[in-house]
């Protein structure tokens, strides 16, 4: 599905190579059972083909700017489209000593690019969601950006996309398997079989673009094997199992009243300072009868934005409904009473995949932007 030419790195030394987080013991646990952490990228250098293309990147680029202020540079604005098996992932956001999304692509791409980056990212997956399509962007100095073409004069945009995925290859953690029936990872070999973040795409994009405000909806997909019948080891880390048998008609009449705008704060874990207004545009179960999630309770659901564990709080309301625990009116009847004190119920990580990220048409990414940022102050994503 991604086609590109495969690089291998190595581990460097000296002041490129650095070091990563300080961990104790919860950092020690992951690097057991993860096989890495966030550090596990720092400082690697090309051999092969990637190793001409930065020794022609090197020979052509004088200092960046030195003389003028980080602020003043000339930027480029880049966006990265990926997905990611979160299995072994402390969730998208860089935590010291853990090993999270954010932090291993931002380390690899602060060790091609030799800046520092900060990513801007269009949802905020917890620990263990996993993504097919996930959306960010970032800012470089415009000379960093020149220089990945080389002497050869190689796209900068593909030039990154194969270094990015060198480095995240040889991070990937060892346990992680290749799933390509859930779009989890990349198809084939050279597109980096066994790396548990896969970069699909990188471009240059205008400044107005903004992977998290420019964002029209986020969809999610939660799956479940519902009966023993269907319970599939090889899928295990991706679907939730129950035992009993759903009741998919009883589930969707009871997110009708959820539907639009509404304070989702009985939904949703709020951080300071972040509204829990949402438009929660569609929301449904369905029992596909063809392609990989035939015979699974499949739940997808779109909104505008999601707050803190919103997806996952539909997921567990609606469960409840579908085995029978509550009425088809309890969910309505939670949302009205806007409060955490009885929250809804929090399904299993594992389920839940991040699928699309929808943006409006580049002439409109400013606007959305604007709006967006009006309704959401703070880093609210889910």
């Amino acid at each position: 599905m991604f086609g590109y030419r495969d690089c291998v790195g190595e581990p460097a030394s000296g002041a490129e190579a650095g070091a990563g987080p300080a961990g104790g013991a919860e950092a020690a646990e992951m690097q057991i059972e993860g096989g890495g952490e966030a550090g596990g990228l720092a400082g690697a250098h090309l051999e092969g083909a990637c190793a001409e293309e930065a020794a022609g990147a090197g020979a052509q680029t004088p200092q960046l700017a030195a003389n003028l202020p980080a602020a003043l540079r000339p930027k480029v604005r880049v966006r990265m489209d990926l997905a990611y098996d979160g299995t072994f992932f402390r969730g998208w956001a860089a935590q010291p000593g853990l090993r999270t999304v954010q932090g291993e692509l931002t380390e690899a791409l602060s060790t091609i690019l030799r800046v520092p980056v900060q990513l801007t990212v269009a949802g905020r997956t917890d620990a263990g969601v996993h993504a097919s399509h996930q959306v960010v962007h970032f800012d470089v100095d415009t000379e960093a950006w020149q220089a990945l073409a080389g002497r050869n004069g190689v796209d900068p945009a593909q030039a990154l996309r194969r270094r990015t995925q060198a480095l995240l290859k040889r991070a990937a953690n060892p346990k992680t398997t290749s799933r390509p029936e859930l779009g989890l990872v990349a198809l084939g070999e050279s597109a980096g079989n066994g790396a548990d973040i896969v970069v699909g795409a990188v471009s240059q994009v205008g400044g107005d673009f903004d992977a998290r405000f420019s964002a029209l909806r986020r969809t999610y997909r939660y799956r479940v094997a519902d009966g023993v019948a269907r319970h599939d080891p090889r899928l295990r880390s991706s679907v939730l199992w129950t035992d009993q048998e759903l009741d998919l008609e009883a589930m969707n009449r009871s997110l009708q009243p959820l539907l639009g705008e509404h304070e989702f704060l009985s939904y949703c874990k709020p951080r300071q300072g972040a509204s829990t207004i949402r438009s929660l545009l569609a929301a449904a179960w369905s029992r596909p009868e063809s392609g990989v999630d035939a015979g699974l309770a499949v739940f997808e659901v779109s909104a505008d934005a999601f707050c803190h564990h919103m997806v996952r709080s539909l997921v567990g309301a609606t469960l409840t409904v579908g085995q029978g625990r509550n009425s088809e009116e309890w969910p309505a009847e939670l949302l009205a009473r806007r409060s955490r004190e009885l929250a809804a119920p929090l399904a299993p990580a594992h389920g839940l995949t991040l699928e699309a990220i929808t943006y409006p048409e580049p002439r409109r990414w400013a606007e959305q932007a604007q709006a967006a940022r009006v309704l959401r102050t703070s880093a609210a994503d889910d």
